[in-house]
């Protein structure tokens, strides 16, 4: 008499077995990396790949305006000294990021109001939206700026916020809080001291130790380095120029908008460390996007995830055959990977997007990818 089992009893001791092999893998936090059935409960490959991932999002300013007003009535210096709407994306949620590497929040400043130095690892920018009178103090180089001025605060600079001039203003900032976290390499330090007659002093107020135009009058012309000053204030760890202003990024503009430009992204003007060519941080860079009236980009994807804030304009964008409609200081999320096309529906303004990337990371591990598709939909290596 045969003591074979039959084969469907042998696959149910088998898939028993496995059963109990993936429950004690799990319990002690390991994973098996391998498939052994078409079933969805063990394919591997497909729960390796199901971690949270960022979605394209628009998050309206006429949503975001009225919710920092509330917030500057409830929220005073004397509770916090941050005041900041951070956007958070639903494909993340709750993690502080507008995509996987960075994110957006924005801040409005009642009239004159000053908060205390604080430095930290997490470099940041501050994009001006309203009011003239947004302030921004650096290692010294204490920056008024208005709209469209974008201000640097490097990685573990001294730096404060607020407004002067009598008035309130709003400025967005853009982070890469969520790579460097990632990294496990955050540190935040608030106790800013100077030394007066050789002492050690707490001080609520940096020091002016640069001329306020420092940064205009140093690098504010293209291809020209004075030799005789030190290029590595802060510390080197970024550009030394720590405010762009908008007029000379509009002016450049200007001068190129009847030029072909790039089919996939229109007029692309980046902001650069001028000292090396470079970005302005290793990790991420920013830039100016401007879409001509009528302009539709052709199909674009890339491994870089985007931040795009509309300075100028409204149209809406293509993300992976979705459509999302965006106005004037609306933030947009373009997660890495997606196909995406921008459209200016105006025959008469143009659209000009301020633009943060993580390219810089990217290429610096050999990472950074970026495709296109022709006009009869061909796909295209870019990058």
């Amino acid at each position: 008499m045969s003591t074979a089992k039959p084969a469907a009893e042998s696959l149910t001791l088998k898939e028993a077995a496995l059963k109990s092999l993936y429950d004690e893998l799990y319990a002690k936090n390991m994973f098996p990396f391998w498939a052994t059935s078409q079933g969805v409960e063990h394919d591997e490959i497909k729960q390796l790949m199901a971690t949270a991932k960022a979605v394209p999002f628009v998050w309206k300013y006429s949503e975001i305006e009225p919710l920092l007003q509330r917030a500057a009535r409830l929220v005073t210096m004397d509770d916090s000294e941050r005041r900041s709407l951070i956007l958070v994306n639903p494909g993340l949620a709750p993690k502080r990021a507008s995509v996987s590497t960075m994110y957006t929040a924005y801040r409005l400043n009642d009239p004159d109001e000053i908060m205390p130095p604080h430095k930290h690892s997490p470099s940041a920018v501050r994009f001006g939206l309203t009011g003239t009178g947004n302030f921004t103090g650096v290692e010294g180089e204490n920056v008024i700026f208005g709209p469209g001025d974008m201000v640097l605060t490097p990685n573990d600079a001294w730096h404060n916020h607020g407004t002067v001039g009598g008035e309130p203003a709003v400025n967005l900032s853009v982070l890469d809080l969520p790579l460097v976290e990632m990294l496990h390499a955050v540190h935040f330090d608030h106790k800013y001291t100077e030394i007066e007659n050789g002492k050690e002093v707490a001080k609520k107020v940096q020091a002016a130790r640069y001329p306020a135009d420092y940064s205009q009058r140093i690098y504010g012309e293209g291809g020209l380095k004075p030799r005789f000053l030190d290029h590595r204030r802060g510390g080197g760890l970024s550009s030394p120029m720590w405010v762009y202003r908008w007029d000379r990024m509009q002016a450049t503009l200007d001068a190129l908008k009847d030029w072909d430009g790039d089919p996939h992204e229109g007029i692309v003007v980046d902001y650069i460390d001028p000292t090396t060519g470079g970005p302005v941080f290793h990790t991420i860079n920013f830039y100016a996007q401007m879409l001509r009236p009528g302009e539709r980009t052709l199909p674009q994807r890339e491994t870089a995830s985007l931040l795009l804030a509309p300075f100028k304009g409204k149209g809406h964008s293509i993300i992976d055959g979705k459509r999302h409609d965006w106005d004037q200081f609306d933030t947009l999320a373009v997660p890495g990977g997606c196909w995406v096309e921008h459209v200016n529906g105006s025959d008469k303004d143009p659209v000009i997007f301020f633009g943060a990337t993580d390219a810089p990371t990217q290429r610096a591990l050999l990472l950074y990818k970026r495709w296109g598709r022709n006009t009869a939909g061909d796909l295209l290596r870019l990058s």
